[in-house]
């Protein structure tokens, strides 16, 4: 333990690496040299457990998300802007779910880079980039809803506009991961004269404080402005639905609406719950690079991980859950229910006709 230790340490002081992509492990772990050290995740037991817990986040949150963006573009009445900003992150999410998670568990079970030198400059930009769409999504559906309830504008965003806003979205978002992609290195590394690792890691220029600042950064862009933005946004909504309601303007579009935005509401609640472990973790790392060098760091780190990544298939149970048109979509995808498409053309008595007729006033006047 003791020479590995010794040139960890010299490496580390030598490329001034930080922990600053939140979706990668490769950088975190300073270009994978840690991965020798002796720590809990090298036991079998310990290694089936996070086989077992990222495997079920990629199970799930590829058929959630999958599922969120098939019925949204298979049922009409679905195809409203919001629920295309939705889309919009379940695509994120599912780029998370591929792009992100597999690669992280063969890191963090190996100890090498194996991908290639290609992937070792796309894969941290993409994951970063997808990262960023999520966050940013959902500030874009928390502002669009504060300008129709609490500012009381009734013309719609047009689809047209939607579409230039999500490929505004990816386009910020790549720009903010490509450092990612430019400040990285790929090489062998010798722990000893009969053994070398592949390494892909981050490599700042002229000093360390490059990627501390990068990483500070990039805590305040992906969690704390983010979630002060939907804070401040849902706290006015919230508060001028209750108050319709309140003043005698307790209708059943009111009640829709304070619906869906309980829905957008426990979303960001999610995430804001599933990320704080593992920002507060990387700032604690930021604070005392110390922390870098205890013996289990990289199992809390990939625990910290998980916790994180479970916001990419929550979202799914959360619309599934909360809200008529995406339950009675779902079960009707699965067969489990009459389809969702049809129900209102059904016949057979006035009830039926009349909760088709709910549904579909449900989905247009909420945009969900």
């Amino acid at each position: 333990l003791g020479p590995v230790f010794n040139a960890t340490q010299v490496e580390d002081s030598q490329l001034g690496l930080n922990p600053s992509n939140c979706c990668s492990i490769d950088s975190t772990m300073n270009g994978g040299i840690f991965w020798k050290l002796d720590d809990s995740t090298k036991l079998l037991g310990v290694q089936v457990i996070l086989i077992l817990a990222y495997s079920t986040i990629i199970l799930f949150g590829v058929i959630g998300n999958s599922l969120v963006i098939y019925v949204v573009f298979k049922f009409k009445t679905l195809r409203t802007v919001t629920n295309f900003f939705i889309v919009n992150l379940a695509v994120a999410d599912l780029l998370v779910n591929t792009l992100c998670l597999p690669f992280t568990l063969v890191y963090t079970l190996d100890g090498e880079w194996k991908f290639g030198e290609v992937l070792c400059f796309m894969l941290p930009c993409a994951q970063g980039m997808a990262v960023h769409v999520s966050t940013i999504t959902l500030n874009v559906i928390a502002l669009d809803r504060h300008r129709t309830i609490v500012n009381h504008t009734e013309t719609k965003m047009s689809k047209d506009m939607c579409a230039v806003v999500i490929g505004v979205t990816w386009a910020v978002s790549i720009l903010l991961a490509s450092p990612l992609a430019i400040f990285r290195e790929y090489e062998t590394v010798d722990l000893s004269p009969e053994e070398s690792i592949q390494v892909c890691m981050e490599k700042w220029p002229s000093s360390s404080m490059n990627g501390s600042i990068y990483s500070i950064s990039a805590l305040l862009v992906q969690y704390v402005l983010p979630l002060a933005i939907n804070c401040v946004a849902y706290t006015r909504i919230w508060n001028t639905l209750n108050n319709h309601m309140m003043s005698g303007g307790r209708n059943d579009r009111q009640q829709r609406k304070k619906k869906t935005t309980k829905m957008l509401l426990t979303m960001v609640v999610v995430f804001a719950v599933s990320w704080l472990p593992f920002h507060a973790f990387q700032l604690a790392v930021d604070i005392d690079s110390t922390a870098l060098y205890m013996k289990d760091f990289k199992l809390l780190f990939t625990v910290f991980h998980i916790v994180a990544m479970c916001s990419t298939f929550v979202n799914p149970i959360l619309y599934g859950w909360l809200n008529n048109n995406y339950r009675s979509a779902f079960l009707s995808v699965c067969k489990c229910y009459p389809a969702f498409a049809s129900r209102k053309r059904r016949a057979g008595g006035r009830e039926t006709r009349k909760n088709a007729d709910t549904l579909y006033t449900e989905c247009e006047s909420t945009h969900v």
